[in-house]
């Protein structure tokens, strides 16, 4: 299994970038509640929006209770190598918890 991880820049939330993932490009939109202390996550493709607003909760799959082939097969986690944190939260993200695709490479 093959790992990398999304960059998130903190400083620039709210934004958009774009990025390929399964030979797709999506746009992501960041976005952080201050007062609650989460990030959530708005996903397009092709200028279509799939989902707004979903909630980066640790060790759970981005948009995985999504049946729709238009959303990313590579799973997206929200994990810290080091396992000192189990929260995604202003302190952790792009510190000690990062958003993971878990690739698989060859015939799964």
């Amino acid at each position: 299994m093959d790992m990398r991880y999304i960059e998130i820049e903190k400083n620039l939330v709210p934004y958009r970038f774009d990025m390929g993932i399964d030979n797709e490009l999506f746009t992501f939109e960041i976005h952080y509640n201050s007062e609650y202390d989460f990030f959530t996550v708005d996903l397009e493709l092709d200028g279509e929006v799939l989902v707004v607003g979903e909630k980066m909760v640790y060790g759970v799959q981005l948009f995985g209770d999504v049946l729709d082939n238009r959303f990313p097969k590579t799973p997206i986690i929200p994990y810290d190598e080091s396992k000192k944190s189990q929260d995604v939260n202003w302190n952790t993200l792009s510190d000690s918890v990062f958003l993971f695709l878990y690739e698989v490479k060859g015939d799964a």
